[in-house]
């Protein structure tokens, strides 16, 4: 059922009036005696998942006995990322989701229905799987808040991906994750409707009928003058909730460009972006914009690792972004990335496929590191005298050396492709 539904490209819901939608679904519901929240974690800073999640401490109280942060296989949060998303909800009620071992396995989604919708890609079965807590802890209301914006693996992120893949286990996220590589990603980004979502949608409608999941989608948009506005709000428990809010994201967040760009910067904010795991989402959201023969320039202040987790970090480093055909073949050779096929996936998503150049200007990793990957490196302190953030506007700059670069700020907050490319 969809609760609540608002928003255009031009909408702008203030705080207030968020928390007055919230207000009004909550009375709606019958009395809640136990309530859990799933929210994204401090990557998805900006998504007012935070925001929802203290509202929803303050209106539940005692009642809100938990928070299980939909970590996937990013990093806990630290208490000062805990303050800083989460303001002053209690830090006792937060739990750390463990993609390892914390599972419970609601059901199993048939390989021949992995097969079709992969168009034969894939054939394996898919396991639907959770973290515990959702299940042991008898909750009678689940609130599962998210934006909803293109994503690289599904199309546009959150709904039911916060659930299976966000607290899911690490064949599931293996699996889902493998699935969108090699279906194509640009097949992909920025629409409704993908394999890995009809996988998930299979999983909700068949085995997860029982948890009592109210999720609270978020779309965001710039303003024109700095920031982001909410732009959509959209409160529900089925399909509907999802759909709408991707709809909306479609038009707010995906940047039809009328040609190919040669030179992109894009900034990633040292407390968000710490890995190439998350920094690439520069890579992911511009590839469908840059031209043949291109450039992207990467500043990225705090990056420091290629992984969230270490196990992944030596696959990136062990491995690199060379490219789909190299990496495929060496998922057919080697048992460490057959059994890690998420993070053959992210090398997948990392590479160019050799049409542009990546250049990564880091703040802690080193040039035998980048290159070592398969980036071009430049010295942070040279490229921020060059593409100074403080100086350039998102979109087209012309700086005063006479060269022309197309500049974002964050790259999570969108989807970037050329008219010809999107399709």
């Amino acid at each position: 059922m969809l609760y609540y539904a608002r928003g255009s490209v031009t909408e702008e819901i203030s705080q207030g009036e968020m928390e007055t939608a919230l207000e009004e679904v909550f009375r709606t519901l019958e009395p809640k005696k136990k309530v859990l929240v799933i929210p994204p974690d401090i990557t998805r800073l900006h998504s007012r998942a935070g925001a929802i999640t203290q509202f929803a401490w303050k209106y539940y109280g005692s009642r809100l006995t938990d928070i299980l942060p939909a970590l996937g296989t990013h990093m806990p949060l630290t208490e000062g990322e805990l303050s800083q998303m989460f303001g002053e909800t209690p830090k006792e009620l937060f739990r750390v989701h463990n993609w390892r071992k914390d599972l419970i396995t609601l059901g199993i989604v048939p390989s021949e229905f992995v097969a079709e919708v992969s168009e034969g890609r894939v054939e394996y079965e898919w396991p639907a799987q959770v973290n515990s807590l959702l299940v042991k802890g008898r909750f009678d209301l689940i609130i599962s808040p998210g934006q909803v914006v293109p994503h690289e693996v599904i199309g546009m992120a959150n709904y039911n991906k916060n659930v299976f893949v966000g607290t899911g286990g690490q064949e599931g996220i293996n699996k889902s994750h493998f699935l969108g590589a090699v279906y194509g990603m640009e097949r992909i980004m920025g629409k409704k409707k993908s394999p890995v979502r009809d996988v998930l949608n299979y999983a909700s409608r068949n085995f997860a009928r029982d948890l009592p999941l109210l999720y609270v989608l978020t779309v965001l948009g710039r303003r024109e003058e700095s920031g982001l506005a909410l732009r959509g709000l959209f409160i529900g428990d089925d399909e509907e909730c999802y759909e709408r809010a991707a709809e909306l994201s479609a038009e707010v967040n995906i940047t039809m460009l009328d040609k190919p760009l040669d030179k992109v910067v894009v900034y990633l904010d040292p407390e968000e972006y710490r890995s190439t795991w998350l920094g690439n989402k520069s890579i992911y959201r511009t590839r469908m914009a840059m031209a043949d023969d291109g450039e992207l320039v990467v500043i990225a202040p705090g990056l420091r690792e290629f992984g969230e987790d270490k196990a992944i970090d030596g696959l990136i480093r062990k491995y690199g972004y060379r490219g789909t055909p190299y990496t495929l073949m060496q998922v057919e050779k080697n048992p460490d990335l057959k059994e890690n096929l998420s993070a053959a996936a992210h090398l997948i998503h990392g590479s160019s496929e050799g049409r542009f150049s990546i250049t990564y200007c880091p703040g802690k990793l080193t040039r035998e590191e980048i290159e070592g990957v398969g980036f071009q490196y430049q010295e942070l302190e040279d490229a921020l005298k060059i593409y100074n953030p403080r100086h350039l506007q998102e979109g087209w700059n012309e700086l005063s050396s006479g060269e022309v670069v197309y500049y974002i700020s964050n790259p999570a907050v969108g989807l970037w492709a050329y008219r010809g490319k999107f399709a």
